[in-house]
């Protein structure tokens, strides 16, 4: 795994739903809710730094949608019924027993919650340091009532308290940062902020037949530095 962060060696690849199935219009945010962001120059500066090995492992912060990519919601009438993505319980339970993981969803809070009653025990939820929904997105009181782009600012998500204090080198220093977190989504879009730390996932659009394994092998394995990544 990079000491600096991930570049562009590890940079998005697309990651299409259904065919012929768009994804939802959606308008811009207004400069009251941000804007549409761009990397920072010196998230930039890191990501083009070289890749280094790290002389031992270390835990990373694995940040989770729902929607799309874990499970597919059929009617927005019908905001509790789920369908979810296979493996999705399987794949959710790995990571919260391997990784420090966070839940980050575009959802309205209570769907969230709703959401992740379904995929997880409560004694998962409690290992999850943030479950967040549409109210962590800094949206306008007009925008959050519209169907606007969301934009997953990892920054924000590391200077929470709830997020920051789950680092494992706290108490001298160490915090979250493009090093050391993945972000997996089914949108390019939401990751612009910090594109190089996406994990991008083809939308799931409620296939029971999709056979679920989904993430690229050689990108997961140099990741979570497995040999011959």
């Amino acid at each position: 795994m990079s000491a600096e962060g991930f570049g562009p060696n590890l940079s998005p690849s697309p990651a299409p739903g259904d065919a012929g199935v768009p994804r939802d219009t959606r308008s811009k945010p207004s400069a009251a809710s941000g804007g549409v962001p761009d990397p920072s120059p010196t998230y930039l500066a890191h990501a083009s730094l070289p890749p280094l090995l790290l002389p031992y492992p270390r835990k990373i912060l694995v940040v989770i949608d729902l929607n799309g990519t874990l499970l597919y919601r059929p009617s927005r009438k019908n905001p509790s019924s789920f369908i979810e993505r296979p493996h999705a319980r399987r794949f959710l339970s790995y990571c919260v027993e391997t990784f420090v993981v966070a839940i980050w969803s575009s959802a309205k809070p209570d769907n969230v919650r709703k959401m992740c009653d379904q995929l997880m025990t409560p004694e998962q939820q409690q290992k999850v340091v943030a479950i967040w929904g549409r109210d962590k997105f800094g949206l306008s009181r007009s925008d959050y009532k519209q169907r606007v782009q969301c934009y997953k600012r990892l920054s924000v998500l590391w200077s929470a308290p709830e997020v920051a204090t789950s680092h494992p080198n706290y108490a001298n220093g160490g915090r979250w940062s493009q090093a050391d977190t993945v972000l997996v989504d089914d949108s390019l879009e939401k990751a612009r902020s910090e594109p190089y730390n996406l994990i991008p996932v083809p939308e799931f659009m409620g296939d029971h037949n999709e056979p679920g394994y989904i993430l690229p092998q050689s990108k997961a394995n140099f990741i979570l530095g497995y040999p011959g990544a």
